[in-house]
């Protein structure tokens, strides 16, 4: 870390709260209750919610902004993964017996739908003096300050990476008191200081970077798991019913699928099939099969840039096929789901849709 950037940042961020001291302990204080509420969820208790329960642990949380209609989107969670699988999950990652990554590895294996921010902010809230919140202007901050080995993407978020971040965040408490700064009283405020402070000093918005090749098997299963899950948001924001891991025909069960009804004309369903490792034929031979479904009107395969040339390459030769299959690339994906989240977040914060429904 660029440990002269962050004394300065720390300077700037002092002087900041001692010109605005209300304003600064209002916002911290409002961090304090949300992290109170938050710790009343103990194991016994969470391996007992309801599906509102469910909904009261997750609808106050930051990472949900980008969600006008809450309930729509916790209650899809709930159907997608199982209230019983939710429970014994978020109870195992906050209290499990295993490392911390372990456990993080393990959400996020059996878990669809709750990525790195939600996971980061209950731990954060949990347990504000060991575990980091993560989200992209924690990435933009710790990319300021020069952080070693800062992940570009969610997919590289695994469990030894947020353990490693949380590490990094300590150490950084650890030199503000030791340069005689107590502001950062944990890593909520750590938090608040790279939100209001370090991340808004950027002269442009950050771009997304194309993603690279998956490098070990874990690796790839983030990354296919990441693309899968923001496909479905993104559907979701444009109006679609949008789902994963669906049998959409026989031997044909795809990543993701947009659907809509019209009326009483029926279904039009879009399907997306996201390519990380194994068999192009076998990707190519489980979209065709998902066209046999007549409700079907988009195929799409979705996959690095090098990936999607070889598809096209292979589907040239396929009589009837090539013009069928659509491509979409997964840095086009990133891009239109930052996107989209930014807009939902500043028209959400209009309180247009009430927090309730």
């Amino acid at each position: 870390m660029n440990e002269q950037k962050f004394i300065t940042y720390l300077e700037r961020y002092h002087q900041q709260q001692s010109a605005h001291q209300e304003k600064s302990a209002d916002e911290l204080a409002e961090r304090k209750v949300h992290a109170e509420e938050m710790q009343k969820y103990n194991k016994v208790r969470l391996l007992k919610m309801t599906a509102e329960d469910v909904f009261s642990l997750l609808s106050p949380l930051w990472a949900m902004g980008m969600w006008g209609n809450k309930h729509y989107k916790i209650d899809n969670l709930i159907e997608t993964n199982g209230i019983e699988l939710i429970r014994a999950q978020f109870a195992n990652l906050l209290y499990g017996k295993d490392s911390l990554a372990k456990r993080w590895d393990e959400f996020r294996q059996k878990v669809k739908g709750i990525g790195p921010a939600i996971m980061s902010e209950i731990l954060n809230k949990s347990f504000p003096n060991e575990c980091i919140l993560w989200n992209s202007k924690t990435k933009t901050g710790f990319t300021i300050l020069e952080v070693p080995n800062t992940p570009k993407y969610d997919s590289a978020m695994d469990g030894k990476m947020y353990a490693y971040l949380s590490e990094c965040g300590k150490n950084m408490l650890r030199l503000a008191k030791q340069k005689g700064y107590n502001d950062l009283e944990n890593l909520i405020a750590l938090d608040y200081f790279i939100w209001q402070e370090v991340q808004k000093d950027i002269d442009e918005p950050v771009t997304v970077e194309a993603m690279e090749v998956p490098k070990t098997k874990k690796e790839s299963g983030f990354v296919h798991n990441d693309i899968r899950d923001k496909i479905k948001d993104i559907g979701e924001c444009l109006g679609f019913k949008a789902t994963t891991e669906v049998k959409v025909a026989n031997g044909a069960k795809v990543d993701a699928v947009w659907e809509v009804s019209i009326g009483n004309m029926g279904r039009i369903i879009y399907v997306f099939e996201v390519q990380t490792s194994g068999s192009i034929d076998s990707l190519i031979l489980n979209l065709m099969k998902a066209k046999n479904n007549k409700a079907v009107q988009g195929i799409v395969a979705v996959s690095d840039t090098e990936q999607l040339e070889k598809i096209r390459k292979e589907v040239e030769v396929l009589p009837g096929v090539n013009n069928e299959i659509k491509y979409w690339d997964y840095t086009e994906v990133l891009e239109v789901h930052e996107a989209l989240q930014k807009a939902n977040e500043s028209i959400n914060k209009l309180g247009l849709v009430p927090v309730s429904l």
